[in-house]
């Protein structure tokens, strides 16, 4: 069985803009991007296209590759202090030359709609209420639309991002999962996968996930998207494991669920704010 993101995306991004509508004040999403990078201007296109779609204002703010850090850290102060921006991030890749981190955890938490902040982690860790990191947030938001309960399951996830698999382990640790977190030193990945209910792939290794390494009943979430002779495959081998398992499509691509957490935080930013 196939889970649709796509279409679940669809209805947050509905009942987003029903919510927005009714505001006294339009929420404005702000993104800074550094340099041209194809794959980044891409995807902020599809966060402009539903925070309008949404009925927010959206403004991209973008610099040469070649600005310096203390540059990047003075417009990231000016819109913690702009109270017409309800909230913004940094786009990532950054150039090299900078650090990620700093650049990151220089955002103000209330205006952090990415969710990748230290002090966003810390809210994550202890299940206070916080913009959660929009990857990990839609993947819970996802299980809870297609009723599937995360409480006493074991759930295995394949890679430990900062971004993805940490978090993600701290949400559904919180939410009564019992989860083991794989990696690229794990031996015998299948004796974690075997016993898992729920699986989450995310470690950009193409058709990584093999039919004799799950159970029927287990589900696949499956996040990443890579390119083998020029066609898109996941980390899973979707098309043997899809006529048994709820699995997610790649093709398909992640984005409309990411961006919807996105957009969902802005509007939520605009209550706090």
């Amino acid at each position: 069985m196939i889970i649709d993101w796509k279409s679940t995306a669809l209805k947050i991004y509905e009942d987003l803009k029903e919510k927005i509508d009714k505001l006294a004040k339009k929420p404005k999403l702000v993104v800074i991007l550094v340099g041209e990078n194809f794959a980044s201007i891409s995807y902020i296109k599809q966060k402009s296209k539903w925070a309008i779609y949404c009925g927010m204002d959206f403004e991209l703010r973008q610099f040469s590759n070649d600005i310096e850090e203390d540059f990047l850290l003075s417009e990231i102060d000016k819109l913690n202090k702009d109270d017409t921006v309800t909230g913004f991030l940094v786009q990532l890749p950054l150039p090299k030359y900078m650090d990620p981190d700093k650049v990151i955890n220089a955002i103000e938490t209330k205006k952090d709609v990415d969710g990748f902040s230290k002090e966003t982690i810390a809210k994550v860790f202890l299940n206070e209420d916080g913009l959660y990191p929009c990857t990990p947030k839609w993947i819970k938001r996802l299980l809870d639309i297609y009723n599937i309960d995360v409480s006493g399951k074991n759930v295995t996830i394949i890679w430990r991002s900062n971004i993805v698999g940490k978090p993600l382990a701290l949400i559904l640790i919180n939410a009564w999962a019992t989860v083991t977190v794989c990696n690229s030193k794990t031996k015998n990945l299948d004796f974690y996968t075997k016993s898992a209910d729920i699986i989450v792939c995310a470690a950009g290794k193409p058709l990584l996930l093999k039919k004799e390494m799950v159970n029927s009943w287990s589900v696949i979430i499956d996040i990443w998207t890579n390119f083998v002779d020029w066609k898109m495959v996941g980390d899973a081998d979707f098309t043997s494991l899809e006529p048994e398992n709820m699995i997610t499509p790649v093709p398909g691509w992640v984005g409309p669920m990411t961006v919807a957490m996105l957009i969902e935080n802005t509007y939520l930013a605009s209550l706090r704010n």
